[in-house]
């Protein structure tokens, strides 16, 4: 069974920016490809528990388990060493992918602090999405109270579109809360 997020995709938002877009063809229409989720923990004195906390933080949020990523090379002034494991991430495709997706747009974006929306600023200027999240207890599969230390993210949006409008319309129609700009708000007022 198709996640709602992708039958949505199909059926309501393909037609949308097909027209949007000016696509001849339904294949030209942008598409999310991948979810990458990453944490750093680099900062932290006990930094060998700290991943082992991020990798089972990620792993509740994702329902995937990440891969550890390691120093590349030594870094006196950081007190890292090559080798040392210094942060984890994942990348979610196909079904997972858009059940992620869900459930950040409906039910974890909502959760921020003082929510008015994210910031339509982060595009990487090929179509994709970058968003950092300070905190974990945002997400629903968090227990606030197993939480040992406050784990940020970033959230990387991989999309098929090769502009920022496009990846921007992609998102949008996909139901991602851009925060209006504050100037329109105030001109309305």
């Amino acid at each position: 069974m198709k996640p709602s997020m992708q039958t949505y995709y199909q059926e309501k938002v393909v037609p949308a920016l097909k027209e949007e877009l000016k696509c001849t063809n339904p294949h030209q229409v942008p598409s999310l490809e991948k979810i990458v989720v990453t944490t750093h923990c680099g900062g932290a004195s006990d930094r060998k528990q700290a991943v082992e906390d991020a990798v089972e933080e990620i792993s509740k949020i994702t329902g995937q388990k990440p891969s550890v990523s390691y120093a590349r090379k030594s870094v006196a002034n950081f007190k890292v060493r090559a080798g040392e494991a210094v942060g984890a991430r994942v990348t979610l495709r196909g079904a997972h992918m858009w059940e992620f997706l869900d459930r950040f747009i409906h039910i974890t974006a909502p959760n921020i602090r003082d929510f008015r929306g994210i910031s339509p600023k982060s595009f990487d200027g090929q179509g994709n999405y970058a968003v950092g999240i300070a905190d974990q207890s945002i997400f629903p599969e968090v227990e606030l109270d197993q939480i040992k230390r406050q784990i940020g993210f970033d959230l990387i949006f991989v999309t098929s579109a090769t502009t920022d409008d496009a990846g921007r319309a992609l998102l949008r129609a996909l139901g991602m809360p851009f925060r209006e700009n504050a100037k329109k708000e105030e001109a309305a007022v």
